[in-house]
């Protein structure tokens, strides 16, 4: 064999061999909050590389663009986020950083969850002097598993769009995880029922798709601003108003300090209750079911 010849055949073999990696090759998925992480495995299994910007312990609103996460957005084919202004303080800056086209805002490789549900506290106009107003509503949507249903579809749509190679399996898992969530909220909202009408104090304004959903009834806020931590004047005067009107329990997310709701807890006598909030929060919440398995089960616990 002639040494033309050899290096003919090597370079066909090479340009083959690319071309079938570039063929089977996962999209590589980039979501901004572990839920959506959570939601592309179970719609995109093998057929994705999908990692999070945040964990379950950081405050969504607040991250640092370091260069490990510019360098997994640089590389991201899809981006799936929230949306609703909830990422607005850091995610401009990634995109700036990363020069990423494909994921650029309408391009298709962007994808925002909160566009497929109805939002809650939409203002009627925007003051900054009632703290962390989001113009487009409350962007905490994962808190009720009627919007990640809603969210399921449209994103296995957006996975058949960047990758149509494999429409099909992304249908399919779709089905699957539909079948499975509808009837994991039956399960859920039939042992939740006692929750109907319990009244709460939460600490920032982030539970209120939770609450929508499951009945639950909203008497006070630790923080007297989204955004503006609490004073102990705003403390004693909430509980104060406990006093004439009492509450079942003080409800804050895993990633917010407790001390707050700790202090309440010891002085009105009512349970301090650390809702997951998203997947990966704690060693019960490690996927999508689990993490609605712990946060109907911990409100349970405390309405007893």
């Amino acid at each position: 064999m002639t040494s033309k010849l050899t290096t003919t055949l090597l370079a066909a073999a090479f340009a083959w061999a690319g071309a079938m990696a570039s063929a089977h090759a996962a999209v590589n998925v980039l979501a901004c909050e572990p839920e959506w992480e959570a939601l592309s495995k179970e719609l995109g299994g093998d057929k994705i590389k999908v990692s999070s910007a945040t964990n379950a312990l950081q405050d969504p609103h607040r991250i640092e663009a370091r260069p490990s996460l510019i360098a997994r957005t640089r590389n991201a084919d899809l981006l799936v986020c929230t949306g609703l202004e909830l990422e607005v303080g850091w995610l401009p800056v990634l995109l700036q950083q990363s020069s990423n086209a494909r994921i650029a805002p309408g391009q298709p490789g962007n994808f925002e969850a909160g566009a497929f549900v109805p939002r809650l506290d939409v203002p009627g106009k925007v003051d900054r002097s009632e703290g962390d107003v989001h113009a487009a509503g409350n962007p905490h949507i994962q808190q009720n598993p009627h919007n990640i249903a809603l969210v399921a579809p449209a994103l296995a749509k957006r996975l058949a769009e960047i990758d149509p190679a494999n429409a099909a399996e992304y249908q399919a898992r779709l089905k699957d995880f539909t079948a499975r969530w509808n009837a994991a909220m039956l399960k859920w909202e039939k042992q939740a029922a006692p929750l109907k009408g319990v009244a709460v104090v939460e600490h920032h304004k982030n539970m209120e798709y939770l609450m929508a959903w499951l009945g639950l009834r909203q008497v006070g806020t630790l923080e007297p601003k989204p955004g503006v931590e609490p004073s102990a004047a705003h403390l004693s005067g909430l509980l104060a108003q406990l006093q004439r009107q009492p509450a079942k329990m003080v409800l804050r997310a895993a990633y917010q300090d407790g001390r707050a709701s700790q202090w309440l807890s010891e002085h009105a006598h009512v349970p301090a209750v650390v809702v997951p909030f998203t997947v990966g929060a704690d060693d019960k919440s490690k996927d999508l079911f689990a993490l609605f398995d712990s946060t109907v089960q911990r409100l349970l616990d405390a309405a007893k």
